[in-house]
């Protein structure tokens, strides 16, 4: 994409406070005075809801946003079946869940022309997107910018660059979203991602349950962790295009295309709350021990997706960012461990205190439930002796998708050829320390 298009992008005001009531107008007086649908919305436009809740789920979790548009979304062809590519989506039954230790390196080149939506390759995932339960983990490797739009009825997309940054052009508004940002598309909401760069390389969760929200703060307190106002939400604008766009749906799995005579990115000003989002990773407020022990990772969750057994996720996602070290006599990194949770990690820069080779970025490591996983060798030796003064962590930004069920995998991901032979070696040598008193 060209400079003054980054210019265009970086430009951008925005509204800001997650999952709260917002509006916005490209056009002034597009917004009707006092009622959602008056019989003659303004200027000539039609007024559409969006829910991507329930109607009648509590007011605290309903989401669902008004938009008024030049076209109503009804005023378009069928769709046809279209080819999936490298997508899949649950359940996911072409292998059986794995409890190995599994570590991929990035995604090799994509051919050229390839978007965002061809360049998108599914790792595995869990649940039933027909049943609105479970994740998909993605991966995608683009080099050209998307000249159709794409929409999602399955779930939610939480885009995490890590290489190349992305203009999102959606039905709210544009967001730009640069490697250390994180992008939350909703459930149906039409978009275009538009590349700022030569390449862009990241990963995605599909989230077909709740919708993300922040996690409750419990004895924390008002303070910490990531804070509403730090959430963006676009600005309206709006394309006024005469003329055949492709538009793609996944629905159950599958894709799905048509044709429209215009473009679907022509809301002129909306209201609500079930809207895209923005958030830049460096605003997470780390909180960590002062005194003794390895804070749970928990500690580090930026959102999540509640399912319903209080305290047990569909999905968490986690970040890991720059953070003071100070516990005295203590063993740093995160401890060995076996988590009734599954882990899914990708390292957007730098490396992680956790692990040495091997762990790069645009790669990522599959722990399942109760697989034994902890620092490797050569971090356990170099933390066992480290000098406990404080210290900053400031050289790595990783994260993790964090799922109460298995994680399987799809048949690509099984045998790519950037999976990891022998991942398992990293804790070869871990000696015998064991010394009886008597």
């Amino acid at each position: 994409m060209s400079g003054d298009a980054r210019k265009t992008a970086e430009g951008l005001a925005y509204l800001s406070g997650f999952g709260n009531e917002h509006s916005s107008e490209a056009v002034p007086g597009a917004l009707p005075e006092g009622r959602n649908s008056p019989q003659r919305a303004p200027l000539g436009l039609y007024a559409e809801q969006l829910s991507g809740t329930a109607f009648t789920e509590p007011r605290a979790h309903n989401r669902r946003s008004w938009l008024y548009r030049i076209r109503p979304s009804a005023a378009h062809p069928a769709f046809t079946r279209t080819e999936n590519g490298s997508i899949r989506t649950a359940p996911f039954t072409e292998s059986v869940p794995d409890p190995n230790r599994l570590r991929w390196n990035p995604l090799p080149e994509p051919p050229a022309g390839t978007d965002f939506l061809r360049g998108l390759w599914t790792l595995g995932g869990n649940g039933d997107a027909t049943q609105r339960t479970g994740i998909a983990v993605h991966l995608y490797h683009a080099n050209s910018s998307m000249d159709r739009v794409f929409s999602d009825a399955d779930g939610e997309l939480l885009i995490v660059p890590e290489h190349g940054g992305l203009l999102l052009r959606t039905e709210f508004g544009l967001l730009h979203v640069e490697p250390g940002h994180v992008a939350l598309v909703p459930r149906g909401v039409r978009f275009r991602v538009e590349l700022l760069d030569a390449s862009a390389r990241g990963y995605v969760c599909e989230n077909y349950g709740a919708p993300f929200q922040l996690p409750d703060l419990g004895p924390i307190g008002a303070n910490g962790l990531a804070n509403a106002r730090d959430f963006r939400a676009p600005v309206a604008a709006y394309e006024e295009i005469e003329g055949p766009v492709e538009v793609v749906n996944k629905f159950c799995g599958n894709l799905w295309t048509a044709t429209y005579d215009h473009s679907p990115l022509d809301v002129v000003a909306w209201h609500g709350n079930h809207v895209p989002y923005a958030y830049d990773l460096r605003r997470f407020n780390v909180l960590g021990t002062i005194s003794y022990d390895h804070p749970d990772p928990s500690i580090f969750t930026v959102l999540t997706s509640p399912s319903d057994t209080p305290g047990l996720a569909g999905v968490d996602f986690v970040v890991f960012g720059p953070r003071w070290l100070v516990g005295e006599d203590t063993f740093r990194p995160p401890y060995f461990h076996r988590n009734v949770m599954s882990e899914y990690m990708g390292l957007i820069e730098g490396a992680y205190d956790a692990k040495a080779e091997g762990f790069v970025p645009g790669g990522g490591s599959l722990h399942n439930m109760m697989s034994a996983h902890g620092p490797d060798r050569e971090t356990f030796d170099r933390a066992s002796t480290a000098e406990l003064r404080p210290h900053k962590v400031d050289d790595g930004l990783a994260f993790m998708f964090e799922t109460r069920w298995p994680v399987t995998l799809t048949a690509q991901a099984a045998r790519a050829e950037h999976l990891q032979r022998g991942y398992d070696d990293v804790w070869q040598g871990l000696e015998r320390h064991f010394r009886p008193l008597h």
